[in-house]
């Protein structure tokens, strides 16, 4: 310990006078604080904050939305992004349908060793939040409407093999690791939601936060657990429903049931 560490603990620590002064006079300094009057800092707060506001909305309109559209394939309009620019890693074939909202701390990763380039694909009217990684085996397919919650993670390769001699070498996951995943119109995933390779969730079904999904879950439940199961049929009315959309209502409570 240097004799600046040891002057530190002894000012904490011993009962000699001088120790407390400098300990107290310590703890004064580093509370001090200034006045704050209201009505000096309040229009200081609400400028600051619209000039924050005006730089970010500037940034996302000039530079960080049209910097982005450059990594996608074919047109997509009316995108709102927000917060930044998104983390895209790896080969990756992107395309996304209109009026969609993505934070820029999300994350879309393709798996470089495919023999044909990953696609993701996204509908139209899809809300992706911070923090959500999207890793693109074969492929993603979100559909319209979707809502993915902050934190979610499409694990759709896991990057390393499962033979510890190969992971040590540095070497890709293999071929039977990978796997499609699907979300299918009106899906919701809460916060932290994780969904595996292989795994098709159906219309309109709602994923509770935390949830594993390492299998397929059918339309118009709510599921939710580690690994997640159909907890209940959601209350859809089927009048609110097409025909087509109707007969798999009907076929998600029974599974339900």
């Amino acid at each position: 310990m240097n004799r600046l560490q040891q002057l530190k603990q002894w000012v904490k620590s011993a009962d000699h006078p001088l120790a407390i002064i400098l300990k107290n006079s310590h703890n004064t300094l580093h509370h001090f604080e200034i006045p704050a009057p209201r009505w000096l800092f309040k229009p200081l707060w609400v400028a600051h904050h619209a000039l924050a506001t005006l730089s970010a909305s500037v940034a996302r309109v000039c530079y960080w939305t049209p910097l982005f559209k450059t990594r996608l394939a074919g047109t997509c309009k009316r995108l709102y992004l927000y917060g930044g620019l998104p983390l895209v890693q790896g080969s990756l074939i992107i395309k996304m349908g209109s009026n969609c909202r993505i934070c820029g701390q999300t994350t879309f990763s393709g798996r470089w060793r495919s023999q044909e380039t990953p696609q993701l694909i996204i509908g139209n009217n899809v809300g992706i939040a911070w923090q959500t990684t999207i890793a693109v085996g074969t492929k993603v397919v979100i559909g319209d409407n979707v809502r993915i919650a902050g934190r979610g993670f499409l694990a759709g390769y896991p990057g390393h093999p499962i033979d510890p001699t190969a992971r040590a070498q540095g070497l890709p996951d293999t071929d039977d690791q990978v796997g499609d995943i699907i979300l299918e119109r009106d899906v919701w995933l809460g916060s932290g939601v994780t969904v595996m390779k292989g795994v098709t969730i159906g219309e309109g079904t709602i994923v509770a936060a935390g949830s594993v999904v390492t299998r397929s879950l059918p339309p118009f439940v709510m599921a939710g657990g580690v690994p997640a199961k159909v907890l209940k049929p959601l209350d859809v009315t089927e009048r609110d429903q097409p025909a087509c959309r109707a007969t798999a209502l009907a076929a998600a409570k029974e599974r339900a049931a």
